[in-house]
């Protein structure tokens, strides 16, 4: 900021609105367009076919902001949690979903334990957030 500059809490404030949203950031979901009755402070990540305020803003962080949308553009490394399906999301180049793999179901051995070990650590992973729930 500078000396004598008009409105300095303006560009402050907004800073801070930045920062809040920012720092450990959480979605309530993906959606094409705006929700009826978004709450405060409630973000979304925009989904590929943007409507009504948020046309053009595919795969953008839109974050409600004392009434306003304010729209963030991805950085490959960005992560967020998407509260809708309890996942972690993250921006490599697009934004980037795990999948859950499917569990071992032939083969010529059938081995219990090692199959039983898999599913432990694919319900690990799920439950981490890391992998979706199918």
């Amino acid at each position: 900021m500078l000396p004598g500059q008009a409105q300095k809490e303006g560009y402050v404030n907004e800073a801070l609105a930045r920062i809040d949203t920012l720092l450990h950031l959480s979605v309530e979901g993906v959606a094409n367009s705006p929700p009826a009755t978004p709450a405060e402070s409630a973000c979304w990540l925009v989904g590929q076919a943007p409507t009504g305020e948020w046309t053009g803003r595919a795969d953008q962080i839109a974050a409600l902001n004392h009434g306003n949308w304010m729209f963030f553009l991805p950085r490959d490394g960005m992560r967020v949690l998407n509260r809708a399906s309890g996942q972690e999301i993250r921006f490599a180049d697009g934004w980037q979903v795990a999948t859950r793999p499917d569990l071992p179901s032939g083969g010529q051995t059938v081995d219990v334990q090692a199959r039983s070990a898999i599913a432990a650590i694919v319900d690990c992973l799920t439950d981490a957030g890391l992998l979706g729930s199918e």
